[in-house]
């Protein structure tokens, strides 16, 4: 079948390293693919009570992605995790936490996640035109030096009271803080379970090991599947991951569990492959994979947003959840771009590897 034809155009030279490539180690018959019946099939039979059946029911089926399996996430906490000068420098209109929500209504994304502050601020006013999704920590930065912990800003019971239908959170796997903060999540995800909204887990690593001078392994394709595994371990309903850009963390830094069978037997160094070992990591993808979108490059953005989407979706991934690509443009440049990688998901034709 002809692939959409500016997908493939945006994608350049690339389009057949990307939208032809077939996963062979980890197949796709061994997934749990998303699909409209994904809530049914995961947790029809699981401990989630039905109110959070209900709440996952509202954000999957909201926006230009209803019904699909598939999200498009607005996230936006950036304020404190880098500063808000900096992150907002661009486009000092989001300084303004109503245009946020703004940005993710138009842009038909299936619901917004911020800061206590920037959702409860406004409420009463849009809480029940998109799906809220409350960040529940974040690392508030202007410690010096500055130090890989994430501190809670709420209580769970204040992103329900404010009408949220899910809370996220960050761990730093591989942090020396990552052992409380793994409790303290967990305790916090089952509040919000027992509250009846759904939980969405940022699975990052953060050592300065990880970071050697042969390469950058944070991003480690087995390091950020093992982040996704603990993740899902503590009930997490959705696992946010960066998209991984190498392999081998294991085996270069020289810690943990690895065998090099486990790498051949496992994936190759295609970026769909590197992917899906992600998500089979999720649970052969019962717990939806969200990838992030990145920082913000300027004019290549609309071409790294769509070969992220594409790897994600073609790996069996759930979806985007990408912010600054799109708050770091005017807002009408912002809205294309979080249309463009709904597309992808959108198009029957660019099917799961």
């Amino acid at each position: 079948m002809q692939i959409d034809k500016n997908i493939s155009e945006i994608l350049g030279d690339k389009a057949s390293f990307y939208l032809e490539h077939t996963c062979e180690k980890i197949t796709k018959d061994e997934l749990q693919t998303p699909s409209k019946h994904s809530i049914d099939k995961v947790f029809g039979n699981s401990n989630r009570n039905p109110q959070v059946l209900r709440s996952l029911a509202q954000l999957y089926n909201h926006g230009n992605l209803a019904g699909t399996g598939y999200l498009s996430i607005l996230p936006v906490d950036q304020g404190i995790e880098h500063s808000a000068a900096f992150s907002f420098y661009k486009n000092p209109d989001y300084f303004d936490p109503e245009n946020i929500i703004k940005l993710a209504i138009e842009a038909g994304c299936n619901g917004v996640a911020s800061t206590f502050g920037v959702l409860g601020l406004n409420a009463r006013k849009y809480a029940h035109k998109i799906p809220f999704i409350v960040k529940i920590n974040h690392n508030e930065l202007l410690t010096y030096p500055n130090k890989y912990d994430q501190t809670l800003f709420g209580k769970v019971k204040s992103a329900w009271d404010m009408g949220a239908v899910a809370v996220g959170a960050t761990i730093y796997f591989g942090s020396v803080e990552s052992n409380r903060q793994l409790k303290e999540i967990a305790d916090a995800f089952e509040e919000a379970h027992n509250l009846g909204m759904a939980t969405i887990l940022w699975c990052y690593t953060r050592n300065d090991a990880f970071k050697t001078e042969k390469e950058d392994y944070h991003a480690a394709a087995d390091l950020t599947g093992q982040a996704n595994h603990l993740g899902v371990t503590i009930q997490a309903d959705i696992i946010k991951q960066k998209l991984p850009t190498n392999n081998f963390g294991f085996k270069e830094i020289g810690f943990g569990k690895y065998d090099d069978e486990m790498y051949k037997n496992l994936t190759t160094d295609h970026p769909i492959d590197l992917c899906r070992l992600q998500v089979a990591n999720c649970y052969m993808g019962k717990i939806g994979l969200i990838n992030s979108g990145g920082g913000s490059k300027g004019e290549s953005d609309f071409v790294e947003a769509v070969t992220t989407a594409v790897i994600n979706k073609r790996a069996g991934g759930s979806g985007l959840i990408m912010g600054r690509k799109a708050f770091q443009k005017p807002f009408a440049k912002g809205i294309e771009l979080l249309r463009l990688v709904q597309k992808v998901y959108l198009d029957g034709n660019i099917s799961i590897a």
